[in-house]
């Protein structure tokens, strides 16, 4: 927790602030980062946020339920061939196969999710039927396809010819053979900044809602790192790892190299840290700093990134290295990004 001496720093800067003005603290507040909005509030991952969460505030706005909204808006990517790293047209593992994970959690913590999913669009909104019509939280390969098929969802070719053409380069280069991060040694030699998980080539989308009700619900979805081990699951439809809501304090969502992330349970981790006064942007912070205290010279070389919401409306976000952006939309601004801060 913070102790007594931040309390007095943190309480000696309101005083200064109050004392300055309103004119001046325009001035030196940059970004509302850790000002409460009004709700409701989306919030998510990356550029292709952006459009995201603007699917989302059409539900929000309507005063809609947050749970919702995250379904809607994280369908967005899952839909856009474009996006490489998420749903249709998502990068495949080095079988050629793509394969999905999503997982979604709602206001009353009850969730679901799926993992190794292929031939189905929108692998999000299976996840939220695994939560609603099944004991279940998580289903996968096989058993999660036969289920989506079973509950009316139609099977696709995931596979777009973009995607498929940027395997078929990576083959030339690469051996399939089991071992150890194999992925990263092989994955485009002619251009070695672009190793997966790092901070030029990411994942997943994450998002988190808080609507007019003051309730929050998260999601996460993606077509995981390129050119994996088939079978291999990141975070993203594990929930403590990459997405994790709590209605009385806040939510967490991750995105970047999921081993990680699974290592330091690191979502679960951040809403946890906010349970203690935290700042938002602090949570994320620290759950950061775990990952470089265990591993300090693998960190240096992969990208792991938080995104965090709590219950008042504050947002943040914090990465290991430079490039993590994140996308905010509330009724002043519904195409907001704003640069996550990191440690490199």
């Amino acid at each position: 927790m913070f102790d007594r001496r931040k309390f007095i720093k943190s309480s000696a800067l309101s005083a200064s602030l109050l004392a300055i003005g309103k004119s001046g603290i325009a001035n030196i507040i940059p970004a509302p980062l850790h000002t409460a909005a009004t709700k409701p509030l989306v919030i998510s991952t990356w550029d292709f946020g952006i459009a995201a969460n603007q699917a989302a505030w059409k539900v929000l706005s309507g005063g809609g339920r947050a749970l919702d909204a995250v379904e809607k808006g994280v369908q967005v990517p899952e839909s856009d061939v474009k996006n490489q790293s998420v749903g249709l047209g998502g990068l495949p593992d080095r079988d050629g196969k793509v394969t999905l994970d999503a997982c979604i959690m709602d206001e009353e913590g009850n969730c679901g999710s799926v993992a190794g999913l292929e031939h189905i669009e929108h692998a999000i909104s299976v996840a939220r039927m695994v939560m609603e019509k099944t004991p279940h939280v998580m289903l996968v390969g096989d058993g999660a396809l036969q289920f989506a098929l079973e509950n009316g969802f139609k099977k696709i070719n995931l596979l777009t010819p973009e995607s498929e053409k940027a395997w078929k380069e990576w083959l030339k280069t690469a051996k399939y053979a089991p071992v150890m991060n194999i992925e990263n040694k092989l994955y485009d030699k002619a251009s070695p900044t672009r190793l997966p998980g790092n901070q030029y080539n990411h994942d997943t989308i994450g998002m988190l809602a808080l609507d007019a009700n003051g309730n929050l619900s998260g999601a996460c979805t993606t077509s995981g790192m390129a050119y994996k081990l088939h079978g291999r699951v990141g975070d993203s439809p594990i929930i403590g790892a990459g997405l994790y809501i709590d209605n009385e304090i806040g939510g967490a969502t991750s995105t970047g190299v999921g081993e990680e992330v699974i290592r330091n349970v690191g979502s679960f981790l951040v809403v946890e840290l906010m349970r203690q006064g935290y700042p938002p942007e602090e949570a994320c912070k620290e759950a950061v700093m775990r990952i470089i205290k265990k591993k300090p010279a693998k960190a240096k070389e992969i990208q792991v990134g938080f995104l965090a919401l709590n219950k008042k409306g504050q947002y943040g976000a914090y990465a290991i290295q430079k490039g993590f952006s994140y996308a905010v939309c509330n009724e002043e601004n519904q195409s907001l990004l704003i640069p996550g801060k990191s440690y490199y």
